[in-house]
């Protein structure tokens, strides 16, 4: 599309905003005893801001208009209070209840209740959701094996999403749904603490570090409408908020995990906050043998984040962040090996390695006239590392004293993001603009070569060693973005309203290097060696329109809706292989389509919460892979990575969650008894297509049910959970093979057959302590849920049987 043909847009973003007075609500908050209470957290249900009061109990909140505002006070170990108080009124108190009876029950009713009020509000700090489907993950309400990252416990509550489950202990997170390639989370713009996390936004949107989940307060998913303010992505934002700093001078965390295989992990914390200076800073460490031979892992992961509040209503953020991690790898297996023995390795010398420093700094501000400014900086300083014996022929045993092959990664890149939100009156309704700019450049290199032929973790080419390696490139990919986007609530009424958006992008990709070409005779000989130089660069820049509908017909339900468009600009990996079972075509371009949803969420008294929604996904030049003969020559079966076609994806979710003990139990405060179901289902097309066989098949990574279902319950101190999973199978190609063809060799075609699993935790406190421990897979299923064409295979990469886990947590 061209800008010409949506010039109508701009003129609805520059309306004279009507000009309104500033109020302030203003109080204390004390206990039952008169007891000036600190650091009390409040809610704002009608802007969703969040604030707290002082050292002295008292606060002040800046308000526009003069309707009253609810406001919600929390403070761990008193009751919950929502008042309504008008815009302008002063010297408030509000008196907190102590709770009598303190067990880790009532505390999660008490987080019940705030996670009503905690979700993604139309508006939170510089950022727009209205008419956007998102979901808010809130960890203290989880009872799951933290110390992995299970994604499978994690996520439960979120629906549609496809994971693809390893064994490294939770190092790497790989989520997509909707037809959207898991593969280390690269269809949705990844971020921590709201900046950038991935290797390359465009080129490489890979994520190779996961936030450690001891560490996180939160994750917030936005799906694919996020494009207009995140990124182009055709899976929306997923950000990783971690744990803000406590308001205690000083408050220490120690976790200390211990697991099946060998898993040992360690978690501490150091948070404070002293005036004007708060901070929250982990060391994490990882260990572990994993259920195969030759999966054994160690990683190092430190943060920092450190906040200085410069004025009532500035304030200044760094966070830093290290993730180191080695780790081998046993390799895929065929359909045959996983029959056989799903417990089995060929592959003894696989390493991979990681190496993860970013960088944020942000600078927030509040205007007097009820704006609000984020400026933010953002870096990466990385490497990923890989080396091992990868034959597509997955069967082949790896013979020692060989060769091996190598791909070095280097990232460096850095960005800035400027968001300014305005909020105004527009017909007597609070209405908000909100306009923002991108600026994005990485310089990054990759090379591939020969590895040495040892058993160890060397990473140094082997060109001396082995001068004729058949697979040798060198190459740097220098990449620009520059993005302008805004959107508009326009509040029609108090119940409705509707957000139109933009997001315009320049975008220039690079790949400047060479790659080898050898052949040989049946006998080994060189007959044929050539260097090609490439200089390829591709400039595009494109308009993404969107719009968005909110309507709250009754207190606590919303109608949402909206349709965004979309854009996935093609990465290294398409331009360059790297594996041996893989080519790609040399014209491959770029995805466009669109997303939507509608949808109606909300709670029914106190007892059900509910989202239930309809979706669909559009993609113009889907980019998809297919069996075939390699071009390229050599005769092997491999997956040709192209433009298959253009696809459609769509269906329905939906999550519920029943409060039993409410509707069962009545005020048995010391009981906790939930149960809820999150289920898609999920259909897909390709609608037409060049490719022989594709016309009418499904899409790749589209399982048609996705069902989890589960149940908490808990006495006083003593908490549990039970989760049952249920993923039918899906195609891992466009062609749609059922079964590899060839499965006594290669393993990476055919289906991923259904599976379900089932995981159960408990809890239990007693004053700073706290003991977990839980059992994931207690049926012992023998499933798998990827087929990889590169790392950490070629071929099936099965998940983990039975595993046990219990950590001991203690807060001082």
């Amino acid at each position: 599309m061209r800008l010409k043909d949506y010039k109508f847009l701009a003129v609805a973003f520059l309306l004279t905003f009507k000009v309104f007075s500033q109020n302030s609500i203003s109080g204390n908050v004390v206990s039952s005893n008169g007891i000036k209470l600190d650091y009390v957290e409040i809610f704002d249900k009608t802007t969703g801001s969040k604030s707290f009061t002082n050292k002295e109990g008292s606060f002040v909140i800046n308000v526009s208009g003069n309707g009253a505002h609810e406001l919600v006070f929390y403070k761990e170990g008193y009751e919950i209070v929502e008042q309504s108080i008008a815009s302008s009124a002063k010297n408030n108190t509000i008196v907190l209840d102590k709770l009598t009876r303190l067990s880790e029950v009532v505390i999660s009713q008490q987080r019940e209740k705030l996670s009503a009020i905690r979700k993604l509000k139309d508006i939170e700090g510089t950022a727009i959701y209205a008419g956007k489907k998102t979901e808010v993950v809130q960890l203290n309400k989880i009872i799951a094996n933290k110390a992995t990252n299970n994604a499978r416990q994690i996520f439960s509550q979120v629906v549609g999403l496809t994971i693809n489950e390893s064994n490294d202990g939770g190092l790497q997170l790989s989520i997509g749904g909707r037809g959207l390639d898991p593969n280390r989370t690269s269809n949705f713009n990844t971020r921590q603490n709201g900046y950038d996390i991935s290797a390359d936004v465009l080129g490489y949107p890979e994520s190779y570090y996961a936030t450690p989940t001891e560490a996180l307060e939160e994750i917030q998913i936005v799906r694919g409408a996020a494009s207009l303010q995140y990124g182009t992505q055709f899976g929306g934002m997923i950000n990783f908020q971690l744990k803000s700093p406590s308001k205690k001078e000083m408050e220490i965390t120690q976790r200390l995990t211990g697991g099946s295989y060998d898993l040992f992990t360690s978690f501490t914390s150091l948070s404070g906050t002293n005036g004007k200076f708060s901070h929250y800073s982990f060391y994490n460490y990882k260990q572990g043998n994993g259920f195969r031979p030759n999966s054994q892992f160690d990683a190092k992961n430190f943060f920092t984040n450190l906040n200085y509040q410069i004025s009532p209503k500035t304030s200044l953020h760094f966070d830093y962040t290290h993730f180191d991690y080695l780790a081998k790898q046993p390799g895929g297996l065929t359909d045959y090996m996983f029959n056989q023995d799903p417990t089995q390795s060929n592959r003894s010398r696989n390493w991979f390695d990681i190496n993860w420093n970013l960088f944020a700094l942000k600078l927030k501000h509040k205007f007097d006239n009820n704006a609000d400014l984020s400026v933010q900086l953002f870096g990466l300083d990385a490497s990923r590392k890989a080396l091992g014996y990868r034959s597509n022929r997955v069967a082949n045993p790896d013979t020692p004293g060989t060769e091996r092959d190598l791909i070095i990664g280097d990232f460096v890149n850095w960005g800035t993001e400027i968001r300014y939100l305005k909020k105004y009156d527009l017909f007597k309704n609070n209405s908000a603009f909100l306009i923002g700019a991108k600026y994005y450049q990485s310089d990054n290199a990759g090379i591939q070569g020969a590895g040495s032929s040892g058993s160890d973790a060397n990473f140094d080419l082997a060109d001396d060693e082995f001068p004729f390696y058949g697979t040798q490139s060198s190459y740097k990919f220098p990449n620009l973005n520059v993005a302008v986007f805004g959107e508009n609530i326009f509040r029609v009424s108090p119940t409705l309203s509707i957000t139109p958006g933009f997001r315009y992008e320049i975008i220039k990709t690079q790949a400047n290097g060479s790659y080898r070409r050898i052949n040989r005779d049946l006998a080994g000989n060189v007959i044929f060696d050539e260097t090609v130089v490439e200089h390829n660069v591709k400039e595009r820049n494109f308009l993404l329109l969107g719009i968005g509908l909110s309507y709250k017909p009754l207190n606590g339900i919303e109608v949402y809706g909206n349709v965004s468009q979309n854009y996935r600009s093609v990465t290294f990996n398409d331009i360059r292989t790297a594996s041996p079972s893989q080519a790609i075509d040399e014209n491959i371009t770029d995805e466009s389509g669109y997303s939507s949803d509608i949808g109606v969420r909300g709670k029914i008294g106190n007892s059900v919460s509910f989202d239930v929604s309809g979706f669909a996904l559009y993609y113009d030049d889907k980019i998809g892979e297919y069996e075939t003969p390699n071009p390229n020559g050599g005769g092997a079966v491999v997956r040709f990575r192209d433009n298959i076609g253009t696809a459609i994806t769509y269906g329905f979710e939906s999550m519920i969650d029943w409060n039993l003990r409410n509707i069962f139990l009545g005020e048995k405060e010391n009981i906790i008894w939930n149960i809820f179901t999150n289920a898609s289902i999920t259909e897909s097309e390709y609608l037409k297509s060049d490719v022989p066989n594709v016309q009418g098949n499904k899409v790749e990574f589209v399982p048609l049910y996705n069902l989890k279902a589960g149940m908490g319950f808990g006495y006083k101190n003593f908490l549990s959970h039970l989760q049952v999973s249920y993923v039918s199978s899906e195609f891992t190609d466009a062609e749609n093979h059922t079964t590899d063809s060839n499965d006594n060799v290669y393993g990476i075609f055919g289906k991923i057959p259904s599976y379900y699993v089932m995981d159960f935790s408990t809890a239990y406190k007693w004053k700073r302590f706290k003991l977990e421990t839980g059992v994931n897979n207690l049926t012992n299923n023998w499933y798998f849920t990827r087929r990889a064409t590169g790392y950490p295979g070629p071929g099936i990469i099965p998940s983990e049987p039975r595993t046990f886990y219990m950590s001991l947590e203690f807060v001082f």
